[in-house]
Formats: structure tokens, sequence, C-alpha cells
């Protein structure tokens, strides 16, 4: 890899959860480089450690020992406050759950992270519309989540994720509330914004069917990273 282009390097991650002789340790003197634009999937068993990785590297866990940089910065060495710019203006989450707010509209869940962060809601409306487009959501801007089908909702969580211009996503199991149909769909979804915007994308999946439109799969397995696969 040229060293220029890693977006993401944990570095010798050691992360143990319990006290004293009841203490799991989950990350092993793990470590892990992603490249910019690369779309990588990270596999393991349940349990393995591969959720946690994806919550050091957001700094939305920051209790391990090791360093991880996102764009060549330690956020080991990052306040709270750095912490949060850092994550607001490069990061964008995509969990199993879509956390969307029941009595807001669509467009109202995908624009509150704009309007949290204090940005003006019209500078983005481009964008929005744009994205609107890409995930068919055109129609759903007034409807609310219980509204929407499961992979419906999980395309506004992407879309508020992405519509802040992020550099990286970060994605946890993506699809694991998903019919298998809706679940493709995301994962075309996904592909499309890599290769067409650029993003770089780091999934953490158990399915081997979503790791495949990947470009590249890490295996997480005794708490180190332990094989690799390339895709064309």
């Amino acid at each position: 890899m040229n060293e220029n282009s890693i977006v993401i390097s944990a570095k010798n991650i050691y992360k143990s959860f319990g006290k004293g002789e009841t203490a799991q340790t989950v990350l092993d003197g793990a470590d892990l480089e992603i490249e910019k634009g690369s779309f990588v999937s990270l596999m393991g068993e349940s349990g393995s450690g591969k959720s946690t990785m994806l919550y050091l590297i957001g700094g939305l866990d920051r209790d391990f020992k090791g360093d991880i940089l996102v764009d060549g910065k330690s956020i080991t060495k990052m306040n709270d406050k750095q912490l949060s710019e850092l994550r607001c203006k490069n990061m964008g989450f995509v969990f199993q759950f879509y956390n969307l707010a029941a009595n807001l509209t669509v467009e109202d869940n995908i624009l509150l992270p704009i309007e949290m962060s204090g940005r003006k809601t019209a500078d983005y409306k481009e964008k929005y519309e744009e994205l609107l487009e890409i995930t068919g959501l055109q129609n759903k801007r007034n409807s609310y989540p219980s509204q929407l089908s499961g992979g419906q909702q999980q395309r506004v969580a992407i879309v508020r994720a992405v519509l802040g211009e992020p550099s990286i996503i970060l994605a946890d199991e993506p699809t694991g509330n998903l019919d298998s149909a809706s679940g493709a769909e995301i994962m075309q979804l996904f592909k499309k914004l890599n290769q067409e915007k650029g993003i770089t994308i780091l999934q953490v999946t158990h399915s081997a069917e979503c790791a495949s439109y990947s470009s590249r799969t890490v295996v997480l397995k005794n708490g180190k990273i332990s094989a690799e696969q390339l895709r064309s």
C-alpha cells in the first residue's frame, strides 16, 4: 500500500471488556490499514471484535490501547471537541438499526445532523435532491419511518450519513435487519457511492454475499487481522 493513500490506520490495538479475572480481550494487537477510496469488508465470527474495531475507528469508544489515525491525524490525541469535529466533517455512520426519529419525516431525519452541527440546510439542497434521486426516495420525503419498508429506512439512514459529504462511511451490519433483496439493494447503493463518489467505506458484516460487493475483505480472528482477500 502507498502510505500517502492510507485514510485509516489502526496500529497495535488492544481492547478488553471487564476487569481482573473476568476480563475478556477482544482485540489483541490488531492492525488495519484502509486505503482512500476503497470499499473494505471486515468479517469475523460473532464476538470476534469486528464491531468493536469499527466503533474504535469512529471514536465512539475511546477506551483502548494502541493508536488510530484518520486522515493522518491520531484520534487518541484529540479532545472531545476535536473528535466530534472529525466525525462531523469526515465520517458518516450507518448501523444495523436505522436510528431514525419516528416523529420526523424522511426529510427532517436526513437534515437533522446538518442542523445540529450549525450548518445551513439550504447549502445542501442540491446534494440532498441528488441523493434522493440516487436512492429512489424522491416521493418519500414527507413520509414517516413507520410508512417505509426496512430497505427504505436504511436508504434514509445512508442519505443522512452521506449528505454532509464525509470522506468515510463506517457501516455496522447495514443489512442485518433486511431481507436478501433489500440487502442487495443497499450493497449496490454502497458500491455506487464508493465508485461514483469516491467515498471510502468500511463495513462490518457476517455475510459473504455482502462482502462480495467490496473491493477487499479482511478477517478478524483471535484478536488480530488474520487474512484478507482482494477483488478486481
